[in-house]
């Protein structure tokens, strides 16, 4: 059976092989910069062992599993420029803009939204093209206005309680936090899993399963991320901490406080256990990954 460190080994390899440095050399340097930043690739991991897991070959995922991992890069360099978050860390190294420059970053994280799908399609050769529209379906929602740019949105524009009333429809502070966590983290987290099962040519049963258990997973790790932001230190995270607060932003811990978040972190891997006992899904590498986020809270 598969460990986790043995699916980052193959996948950094992959990183690295998949995204050559051509003319323009700044726009393809400023790309991997931050694809091959040292991480701990939770995304790409989840789709090759959900592969696994339902009786696929895992290898056939590789190029799925990475494209994965460029459009988490995409949204790190875009989240962290000026005119978002205005972070001059990223995992204890410079920000991309910091190094590459602004306009340089920005066409960065947009060529990674279309380098990654032609990676899928360049590099899948065992999968046929329907299952190659199902994954671009998937990709393509998960990347837009539908996903993690809605959860962005709504994460900008509640920052200060004054913002809070520009949703009618989701004018409760708790259902904004909601969508935010679910579309800025959880909805990665879906993709990896449900591409990995697609390629392993799971059920839309077992897809739905797969679904239910990334959506707690992400919420857990996003509600995690928040306390570590009041909690952590600089060495341990490798970014600038104390942010959220300062910006006003709408976090778990800013609406429900220090204690509650952590309950609620608790709360959510032990609903992501009784999913995988509920649907018998049997790995150590989501074990790994739920024990990890515990320990990052002190759990």
């Amino acid at each position: 059976m598969m460990k986790m460190n043995d699916y980052i080994e193959i996948i950094d390899k992959k990183l690295d092989e998949y995204m050559p440095v051509k003319y323009p050399e700044n726009i393809f340097k400023s790309m991997k910069y931050t694809v091959t930043l040292p991480g701990k690739r939770l995304r790409p991991v989840m789709c090759l062992e959900t592969c696994r897991m339902f009786g696929g070959n895992f290898e056939d995922a590789i190029p799925t599993a990475c494209a994965i991992e460029m459009l988490h890069a995409q949204t790190l360099i875009h989240d962290d420029l000026p005119c978002m978050d205005n972070d001059d860390f990223r995992r204890g190294k410079p920000t991309n803009h910091k190094v590459f420059g602004e306009a340089i970053a920005t066409l960065a994280g947009d060529a990674l939204l279309t380098f990654a799908p032609q990676i899928i399609l360049k590099h899948s050769p065992n999968m046929g093209a329907e299952k190659l529209l199902k994954i671009m379906e998937e990709y393509f929602h998960a990347a837009g206005a539908y996903g993690v740019i809605a959860g962005q949105v709504v994460d900008i524009e509640s920052e200060k309680s004054s913002n809070l009333s520009t949703y009618a429809a989701l004018n409760k502070p708790s259902e904004l936090l909601d969508y935010i966590h679910t579309h800025k983290t959880a909805d990665l987290f879906k993709l990896a899993l449900r591409t990995g099962a697609i390629i392993a040519n799971a059920t839309e049963e077992q897809l739905e399963e797969i679904t239910e258990f990334g959506q707690c997973l992400g919420v857990a790790f996003q509600v995690s991320d928040d306390i570590l932001d009041e909690t952590s230190t600089f060495e341990e995270m490798g970014k600038t901490l104390g942010k959220d607060k300062a910006a006003g932003k709408l976090t778990y811990t800013s609406l429900y406080g220090l204690e509650e978040a952590k309950c609620k972190v608790a709360c959510m891997l032990k609903k992501s256990y009784d999913i995988m006992n509920k649907y018998n899904i049997d790995s150590l590498v989501f074990d790994e990954i739920i024990t990890g986020i515990k320990k990052r809270v002190g759990n």
